[in-house]
């Protein structure tokens, strides 16, 4: 079972949302990001880069920024760019792009079910960051970004959303990328009570995004369990903020790579090793993959289509079969001499939007040699992994929606 909590979030006044939200500042462009700060007084980025045009800077992820960052936020509530709702609630979330809607739940999930194995994750979280992550929450006392997850279609569940999304939403707008978005609040307390009971019929969980958010905040939770050993159950460092998606909403795209060396190969000795473990046909056109195990490569101005031999990879291995792993271990570390994708300065990794003219624009940049698209990792295949308590290779899948921080905020302070 699944324990999931409605909360007072703190929002954005209505007519400031759309001001407000925004995505990670890491996304965006430095250019772009220094354009928003100076030209928005209201974005979600002052709270999160809360010294932009100060001389005396702290240093990042250093308590003193986050002590800063703490201070920003407080200004933005005593200014009422923020408000907090009355009453707990759900928040029915939606996303309409040019070719996916996303729909879901935004709420409180429990810590427990992150300890317990009902929330599965697919990747490793990196200790440093999981620590910077618990410090951010020990200074800061909220989640402004929720985690999303994902589990299987329950209609009880649709049956509640679809009520809703027919009636005007409490929040509406569109933003620059041209992603509409609503919100529409859940105060019914029956509505309330079926979803809580709906989600105790769930039992598996998986995390689709934000591993190192999910594992900082059961850090901050066990950290402040040990505090306080007589702590109650519905103390608020028990949950995290999470978006809550079914499968069939969810859009897993594949995560394509990118390598500026041949490793002394010339384009024909290089093709000739690819060979050996692939069927490889020339294409006349940019090219994208069709099914597990077909790859295109772009090379030397061609666009060629690579499809793994039988004996080239371990069907029976559920991550020795993915095309990220079979790709790794048959091209990029005997051939191209890559043996840490994680680390290596000569591979990097393009998201699947982009398309094939994204990794043919790399290579006639000379910003890459030679360019590689996956097919997407299914959602079976996911599970599959989370699972058999296994891991995914390094940026394995581009997965969306992509979360707006600042939207709903989680306060991790009690009431007082």
């Amino acid at each position: 079972m699944a324990k999931i909590v409605p909360f007072r979030a703190i929002r954005p006044t209505r007519d400031k949302a759309y001001l407000v939200s925004s995505m990670p500042a890491y996304s965006y462009k430095k250019h772009i990001l220094e354009a928003k700060l100076e030209t928005n007084p209201y974005t979600f980025l002052h709270v999160i880069n809360p010294e932009y045009r100060q001389d005396n800077k702290t240093q990042p992820n250093s308590i003193e920024r986050f002590e800063n960052v703490k201070e920003k936020f407080e200004e933005f509530c005593n200014d009422g760019i923020f408000k907090q709702d009355e009453k707990e609630s759900f928040y029915i979330y939606r996303q309409i792009t040019e070719t996916h809607t996303y729909l879901g739940l935004i709420t409180g999930i429990a810590v427990d079910d992150y300890l317990n194995g009902n929330i599965k994750i697919h990747e490793h979280t990196l200790t440093q960051r999981e620590e910077t992550f618990k410090l951010y929450l020990d200074v800061c006392q909220f989640n402004a970004e929720p985690v999303l997850l994902t589990y299987k279609d329950n209609d009880k569940v649709d049956a509640i959303i679809n009520k809703y999304i027919g009636t005007r939403s409490e929040v509406e707008f569109c933003s620059s990328h041209k992603i509409k978005q609503d919100l529409w609040l859940v105060d019914n307390e029956d509505d309330i009570n079926a979803l809580v009971n709906a989600f105790t019929n769930i039992n598996d969980i998986y995390v689709a995004d934000g591993h190192h958010r999910s594992a900082s905040s059961v850090l901050y939770a066990q950290s402040k369990r040990e505090d306080n050993p007589n702590y109650k159950p519905n103390d608020k460092f028990n949950y995290f903020l999470a978006y809550l998606i079914p499968e069939s909403k969810l859009n897993i795209i594949e995560y394509n790579r990118l390598v500026t060396s041949l490793n002394q190969h010339t384009t024909q000795s290089f093709l000739t090793e690819v060979e050996k473990v692939f069927d490889v046909e020339k294409k006349n056109s940019p090219y994208t993959p069709t099914c597990n195990h077909n790859f295109s490569m772009y090379l030397a101005g061609n666009w060629y289509s690579l499809t793994a031999k039988k004996g080239s990879y371990n069907e029976d291995d559920i991550v020795g079969n993915l095309d990220a792993r079979i790709l790794t271990t048959n091209v990029l570390t005997p051939i191209l001499g890559i043996t840490d994708v994680k680390t290596d300065n000569r591979l990097a990794f393009i998201e699947g939007t982009k398309g094939a003219d994204g990794l043919q624009e790399k290579v006639d940049n000379e910003e890459a040699v030679v360019a590689f698209g996956l097919f997407p990792v299914s959602i079976e295949q996911l599970k599959a992994v989370a699972d058999a308590n296994d891991i995914m290779p390094p940026k394995s899948t581009w997965i969306e929606p992509k979360m707006r921080s600042g939207l709903t905020i989680y306060s991790l302070e009690e009431a007082t």
